[in-house]
């Protein structure tokens, strides 16, 4: 057999071997996603934050309410980006937390109700 056949054998028997994931696995994926897309949305708002540097300067400012309620904006405006896709660091961040807690970045299947 090739070295080609034997890696695909190898990868589906790591496959079929997997155990379903546990609910607790389960949940851990979901707040590592969360956390992962949370600092994706603050990164986003930091960054959005020189672009607005300057605004409120003029005649048709929003004064100091608009100075007073711009983080909120930012922070807003950060969230949905993280949601829509962001720009890709939710990813890698959750890559990297899936890493440390010791899970593959592998879809798993769900355990079946009994």
């Amino acid at each position: 057999m090739s070295s080609m056949n034997l890696s695909a054998i190898d990868a589906a028997l790591a496959g079929a071997a997997r155990t379903p994931a546990t609910a607790a696995e389960l949940a851990k994926r979901g707040q590592i996603k969360e956390t992962a897309q949370a600092f994706e949305a603050s990164f986003l708002t930091q960054m959005m934050a020189p672009m607005f540097e300057g605004l409120g300067e003029g005649e048709f400012s929003g004064g100091h309410g608009e100075q007073m309620f711009r983080g909120f904006l930012l922070e807003a405006m950060g969230k949905q980006m993280a949601r829509s896709g962001g720009v890709g660091l939710a990813a890698d961040v959750e890559r990297e937390m899936l890493k440390l807690q010791g899970l593959t970045d592998q879809p798993v299947k769900e355990t079946p109700a009994q």
